[in-house]
């Protein structure tokens, strides 16, 4: 197990050294000059010819690459030209939020995808499969910004049952943080009326996001739940007379989630740099509204940076992926 978790370790660097040279070629390939536009439009020649010594960019491209690669390692992702605040600490206010999302999407998504993809196997060609199957195709084809218009129609214009947009109501203070995420702060800080102010605002957002997640799990789940329950080692058990239940949820569900898995990893990814129709329909103050603000004003290192971070989180994922891959599949730990 270690000599494959070291494996992975090493992949992971690769990887990760590959997204930063990829995203120094889109710096340098990228029109305009970046020292002009920081300098903005009345800047004389002096300025510019300064504020490109300042940042290195009258270096050689080879002098730049490694100044780049040094600056990301040490945590410096460069400032922003609208706010000339670190890319780093913006991250660092944006960034919980949409992983917050990320995460209540996620788990909304396996708590109905995984159950609902093995009763659907389970119940083949009856009225719950078709249904099911029904539900995971209309999951892939909504498109996310109408759909979130929909819910908002229904659900916080018509019926008025939960808000429109934002974290919390203007007048609700957030709790002081403690891992930056409003939930989970406001449950340590006992602070239950927060909590559910926070809750209600999510929840909108939050289905919209899983809802091709959920679709895309519940199809891949009752796919291979229909192979194992049919592979040999089932059929004994059943004739050894082993509970059904025990069968379907130990031992089929066990090996089918195998693949789910690897599709639970990259709708993960996905959903992180995907976040950005939904935090613009409900007014999300995450990362993806933020790279949204820098593109339109021409602000490229807070959008580079916005790249790297779900990058890298996109990589963390399937590495954990990786690790629940060996576990569960001792054949892939063989050297």
């Amino acid at each position: 197990m270690a000599l494959y978790i070291g494996k992975r370790l090493a992949l992971l660097a690769l990887m990760l050294l590959g997204l930063m040279t990829l995203m120094f070629v889109i710096t340098q390939v990228a029109p305009g000059d970046p020292a002009r536009l920081m300098a903005g439009p009345n800047a004389t020649q002096d300025m510019v010819d300064t504020l490109r010594r300042e940042y290195g960019l009258d270096q050689s491209v080879g002098r730049q690459y490694l100044n780049y690669v040094g600056g990301v390692l040490r945590g410096d992702l460069g400032r922003s030209m609208v706010s000339t605040k670190p890319v780093l600490q913006e991250l660092g206010r944006y960034f919980p939020a949409t992983l917050e999302l990320v995460l209540v999407a996620m788990g909304l998504g396996i708590a109905v995808g995984v159950p609902f993809g093995m009763l659907s196997a389970v119940h083949r060609d009856r009225w719950f499969d078709h249904a099911t199957r029904i539900f995971s195709v209309s999951g892939v084809a909504l498109p996310a910004f109408w759909f979130g218009l929909l819910l908002q129609l229904f659900f916080a214009v018509r019926l008025e049952w939960l808000p429109v947009s934002g974290q919390l109501p203007l007048t609700t203070p957030p709790p002081d943080p403690i891992t930056h995420l409003l939930l989970v702060d406001s449950l340590l800080r006992g602070e239950w009326e927060t909590f559910g102010q926070a809750l209600q605002h999510i929840i909108l957002p939050a289905v919209v996001l899983s809802f091709p997640c959920l679709a895309s799990i519940l199809r891949v789940n009752r796919a291979e739940m229909l192979e194992v329950l049919q592979s040999d080692y089932i059929t004994a058990a059943r004739a050894h007379g082993i509970a059904r239940w025990r069968i379907v949820a130990v031992y089929a569900l066990r090996n089918a989630m195998l693949p789910t898995l690897a599709i639970i990893g990259l709708r993960f990814g996905w959903m992180l740099g995907s976040t950005v129709l939904v935090e613009t329909v409900f007014d999300w103050p995450g990362i993806g509204l933020y790279a949204v603000q820098s593109a339109l004003y021409s602000d490229f290192q807070p959008v580079i940076g916005v790249a790297l971070c779900v990058g890298l989180c996109f990589m963390l994922i399937n590495f954990t992926i990786d690790l629940a891959y060996g576990w569960l599949d001792p054949r892939l730990r063989a050297p």
